[in-house]
């Protein structure tokens, strides 16, 4: 290991040089194939560290898909269902643990998720090696790897396919710089960390957090904590299944996030499993076909000509009517934001995505209204005191 490290350009190629480097200690990483970029070590870094506290706040493998700086997707290893195995597309495969957690985070926002830098919590293992192999993917990095799995990425996009392990003990100093414009900016780590304490204040009349609510209330803030601000996140089941990032109104993030969310659900209504799709259509193409099928733009992916590309039978329209009836079996949906709603329209959007559980951190003028809102709805919702903005 060294210090610093040399990069082929900056976020653009324009930008030269670049180089990567510490100050006081030689660079806590091993690139064991390819040449990572720039920007694919700040994906890396960001990831890291998501699936870093992730497992640590629930012991349980973790995994996140990043893209251009914010996660698409993050996730824990809970076992997945057979729908789930069938819209993630790993139905034909061994699933480890690990495997799980990235099943999940690549899943929920296959679009977004292309050509992604991975993050693993552990040590990658076969299986995890093999799902990788066949997704198109930037990278990946983990505290390790099994020498099957090295091999098996090795042998990625034609031997080039960026591997890099991390030191899982490398701590960095407590303060930290950037600079714009030529001026350096110096802040303190955000070392939040999140446990039960996180829902000591509930102020909605539903009080209630089942533990699965609460660890995808922690697993919502933990994404959002490495998420480009503003920024909501929706989770269920061990995973965010939809990612409002960066956008400058938060109401527009929580319509993002919800709409991401309403595809992920969409996705498993049996109209949609039962897509019968040439046999030679690619990965990429497939997922994009069946994210134009639930969307307003269906037409042009069944119009003569072109659903022969794509399908083997001609499906039927998926109409909004059978979507909206789709929709109302959506529940059980946790919701975090990393500051807090002003108004109740979020709510009101939130609970058509089916949320039943909120954590933000309050301090609103309005948070009366907010309030006022979750109670219409039966949504337990806890205010934190904890901003999370990242940028």
């Amino acid at each position: 290991m060294s210090k610093e490290l040399e990069l082929k350009y900056g976020c653009n190629p324009n930008q030269k040089p670049a180089k990567i480097f510490t100050a006081n200690c030689d660079l806590p990483i091993e690139v064991l194939n390819g040449k990572p970029g720039y920007i694919n070590f700040m994906d890396a870094f960001n990831g890291w560290q998501l699936v870093k506290e992730l497992k640590e706040a629930t012991g349980l493998p973790a995994a996140t898909s990043f893209k251009h700086v914010s996660p698409a997707g993050a996730a824990v290893g809970v076992p997945l269902s057979d729908t789930l195995k069938k819209i993630y597309f790993v139905d034909d495969l061994e699933l480890s643990p690990l495997a799980c957690a990235y099943a999940r985070a690549r899943g929920a926002d296959r679009m977004s998720s292309y050509g992604d830098f991975v993050a693993l919590s552990d040590v990658c293992d076969k299986e995890t090696a093999i799902m990788l192999q066949r997704e198109v993917s930037d990278g990946v990095i983990a505290p390790g790897y099994t020498d099957e799995a090295l091999e098996i990425l090795k042998s990625k996009r034609k031997g080039t396919y960026n591997i890099i392990k991390i030191d899982e003990n490398y701590k960095p100093d407590p303060i930290e710089h950037k600079q714009v414009f030529g001026i350096t900016f110096e802040q303190g780590r955000n070392e939040i960390k999140f446990g039960d304490d996180t829902f000591a204040n509930m102020v909605t009349e539903n009080k209630n957090l089942p533990d699965e609510a609460k660890r995808d209330l922690i697993l919502a803030l933990i994404t959002l904590k490495y998420t480009q601000s503003n920024s909501v996140c929706y989770a269920r089941d061990g995973q965010a299944i939809g990612i409002g990032a960066g956008q400058q109104s938060r109401i527009h993030c929580t319509r993002l996030a919800g709409n991401k969310a309403n595809n992920w659900w969409l996705r498993q209504n049996p109209k949609v499993l039962g897509l019968q799709f040439v046999d030679d259509i690619r990965r990429p193409d497939r997922d994009n076909a069946i994210d134009v099928y639930i969307s307003d733009e269906y037409e042009d992916v069944l119009a003569e000509g072109t659903w022969q590309t794509i399908f083997k039978v001609k499906p039927e329209v998926f109409t909004k009517e059978e979507q909206k009836e789709w929709l109302t079996k959506l529940d059980k949906v946790s919701l975090g934001s990393d500051a807090f709603f002003p108004f109740g329209d979020n709510i009101e959007r939130a609970h058509k995505t089916g949320v039943e559980y909120i954590v933000e951190p309050g301090g609103s003028i309005r948070d009366d209204h907010v309030i006022e809102t979750c109670n219409k709805y039966g949504i337990a919702m806890a205010f934190n005191g904890m901003r999370l903005f990242h940028h």
